[in-house]
């Protein structure tokens, strides 16, 4: 069987390669963008199942790669010399080339240990449940002996002598969980790896995924004032790192925190949210204009798909005639594409908060903004049938401000110009960012 169009030009890439990252499914990584900020090389990403993997060490035809998910463990057998950080944990996710001979190192080990420091918790001393037994969840166990960590479980859905069932782990009583696994990881991110209701002690869990930036998983923390943290910082940090093995000169914290910042502030999205007149479009189209990026109304996406579709009508037109449950469920299937993507400003319809799953989704790579429009100026009409009368908009105002409260990162007091109002959030923006 012939190879398909992805194999054939990660074959292409690999015979011009220089440095870059290597993977089973790499549509999700930030690794491109991150090494452009770190130095002045190319750098590929080079999609390989297990058998192309083989004949892709074999040449040998690069002068550094990094290693993800899952060859971590798998590309230790290839290798003529291993760092004893690798040598510690089995697993290696920076490989450099010299003279033809294969050097291997685990960066992720140092990433790993700058991203636990940086949360606000002492685990000297603690209990900690690591899940996942591959690669990744070995530097994880590594980090945490290193730290001081006294007694550390680990969870498998395929239970052994070193790992016991997720049902038996929800029981346990420990300080902190990390997560090693790639559940809950764009595209598959409305997943969750393990609940932590039953954990009374928490003081903090950290998630290695980064894409999307804040994982059900890490959610589920914030949401209950434990200390939680994805796996961006780590990515940044390792990468540095693997960078120095390179042959660049940078570094340190503060070159890290420099990059972790800046693909922060790129990735994340501003969502607004508030009710229908408040604003949000004008101002959401200001806010593009600012800081330059791609603007998504979710009220005009769904408008648009259903003339695609053969519907000539108006979205108040389609609530009409066939109520407001289908309309949210299109509206919702926007939301789910929309919280994937990165880099937006959205403008929601003022009904999205009424679903905690949109909020949820869209949480995952945004901070979400209240445009608060106060009653007085809002503004009844007929092309928004849920509020077209100064009732309907007074009841549906009533209902909803709790929940517009509920869900948002940043206020916004709309009250005055949009100049005013573009301002509050751009720098609510960076202050959410710089704090993160």
């Amino acid at each position: 069987m012939g190879l398909t169009r992805l194999q054939a030009q990660a074959l292409l890439k690999v015979r011009e390669m220089e440095y870059g990252l290597i993977g089973e499914r790499l549509s999700h990584s930030f690794s491109k963008t991150i090494h452009a900020m770190i130095g002045n090389y190319k750098y590929d990403l080079i999609e390989l199942n297990e058998n192309e993997l083989e004949k892709f060490m074999a040449k040998r035809d690069f002068k550094g790669i990094n290693v993800t998910i899952p060859f971590k463990t798998s590309v230790v057998r290839y290798l003529d010399w291993i760092s004893p950080e690798a040598k510690e944990t089995g697993a290696v996710n920076t490989i450099v080339c010299k003279s033809g001979r294969l050097f291997g190192y685990n960066t992720d080990f140092l990433g790993l240990k700058a991203l636990i420091s940086r949360q606000p918790i002492s685990l000297d001393g603690k209990k900690a449940l690591v899940l996942g037994t591959g690669g990744t969840s070995r530097t994880a166990k590594a980090v945490l002996k290193s730290i001081g960590v006294k007694t550390i479980y680990q969870a498998s859905r395929t239970p052994n002598e070193d790992a016991i069932c997720y049902e038996a782990a929800e029981k346990l009583d420990v300080d902190y969980v990390i997560n090693t696994t790639p559940v809950g990881m764009f595209p598959n991110s409305n997943s969750m790896p393990i609940r932590i209701d039953n954990y009374r002690n928490l003081i903090g869990i950290t998630d290695v995924i980064y894409n999307p930036l804040y994982t059900d998983f890490i959610q589920s923390g914030l949401q209950k004032g434990i200390p939680a943290s994805g796996g961006l910082y780590m990515l940044a940090a390792q990468a540095v790192h693997a960078a120095n093995h390179f042959g660049t000169s940078a570094g340190s914290e503060r070159e890290i925190c420099d990059i972790y910042h800046r693909i922060l502030s790129q990735k994340l999205n501003i969502v607004l949210i508030g009710m229908p007149s408040c604003g949000k479009t004008t101002i959401g189209r200001h806010v593009c204009k600012g800081m330059v990026r791609e603007f998504a109304d979710t009220d005009a996406i769904i408008a648009r798909r259903l003339a695609e579709r053969g519907f000539d009508m108006t979205i108040a037109d389609f609530i009409t005639r066939f109520g407001e449950k289908r309309f949210r469920k299109e509206e919702s299937e926007v939301v789910r594409e929309i919280s994937e993507k990165n880099g937006l400003v959205v403008s929601t319809g003022g009904g999205v908060p009424l679903s905690a799953d949109n909020m949820r989704m869209l949480k995952h790579n945004g901070i979400v903004f209240w445009i608060d429009r106060p009653l007085s100026l809002l503004k009844a009409t007929s092309s928004r049938p849920l509020t077209s009368t100064r009732e309907s908009l007074e009841r549906k105002y009533a209902e909803r401000a709790g929940l517009y409260s509920k869900y948002a990162d940043v206020r916004v007091p709309n009250e005055g110009s949009v100049t005013d109002a573009v301002a509050k959030i751009v720098r609510g923006f960076n202050e959410k960012v710089s704090c993160c």
